[in-house]
């Protein structure tokens, strides 16, 4: 049996300035290929490392997703230095095709800013809260209409206490999901997916700081049939950024018919 369409739907490209870490200072596209490919990735979600430039860095990622059919975008916002230009800055990514947000609770904590520019939009957040389950509780409930993708089951730190808080959220939320990338602890992980549905989590690596193929060795090994197997691969992200990629779909069209007729 041929394994389904897999969508690596969290993955850093391009060059960060903090030089902490691999987090904030390369994610090679190369590299990130050269292990994907084997394992039968086909298609990713890319997204800046951290870094003090995310105009500079998404202006990167926007040259990639434009080339590269097979890649989807994550416009990644500082909430703290750009505060005031969220609203501006999205509506700059959508026209530039992406289709989602990303956020990091080490550069700042999720704003308003953030959930009304998703709200508007229809675009999925990736925020990421190092363990901070308060605040994802807060604005899944002030938010409804927003989808909230929390990665690494909350704590990319393996904060075991923060992600158990977490599981029972995302059995309850229902606009909350949840990535695979990083989690170490598996019984949790297992547990997310018993409880909440494979229509709750996603297949992501974290790659290419995180080898992608054994990223994806986890999410093979999850208890769930082949329609969730299918959902977890790509089937969810696909569905979280529909209305994003229809719109984008929609312009782009309009814009060759446009010329055509000048």
């Amino acid at each position: 049996m041929s394994r389904p369409l897999v969508i690596d739907a969290h993955v850093h490209i391009g060059t960060g300035d903090g030089l902490r870490g691999p987090w904030d200072t390369e994610g090679s596209l190369p590299l990130y290929l050269s292990r994907a490919r084997p394992a039968g990735i086909r298609g990713a979600v890319i997204m800046p490392p951290l870094t003090s430039d995310y105009p500079r860095a998404n202006a990167e990622i926007a040259r990639i997703i434009a080339t590269r059919p097979g890649f989807l975008g994550y416009l990644f916002v500082n909430t703290r230095t750009e505060s005031g230009r969220v609203a501006e800055r999205v509506a700059t990514g959508v026209r530039q095709g992406f289709c989602g947000i990303k956020v990091h609770a080490h550069d700042a904590r999720i704003t308003r800013e953030v959930a009304e520019a998703a709200r508007r939009w229809g675009l999925p957040v990736l925020y990421d809260p190092a363990g901070d389950t308060a605040t994802v509780e807060m604005v899944a409930r002030a938010y409804p209409d927003v989808a909230w993708v929390i990665p690494h089951l909350s704590s990319f730190a393996d904060d075991w206490k923060a992600q158990c808080a977490f599981v029972d959220q995302l059995v309850r939320l229902p606009n909350v999901f949840t990535d695979t990338s990083g989690v170490r602890y598996y019984d949790l992980l297992e547990d997310a997916v018993r409880r909440a549905g494979p229509r709750k989590v996603l297949f992501g690596s974290d790659g290419p700081f995180l080898h992608p193929g054994i990223e994806l060795a986890k999410a093979l090994s999850l208890p769930v049939d082949a329609a969730g197997l299918r959902d977890v691969l790509a089937g969810n992200v696909l569905r979280l950024t529909a209305p994003a990629r229809r719109r984008f779909r929609a312009r782009r069209r309009r814009r060759l018919e446009d010329r055509r007729a000048a």
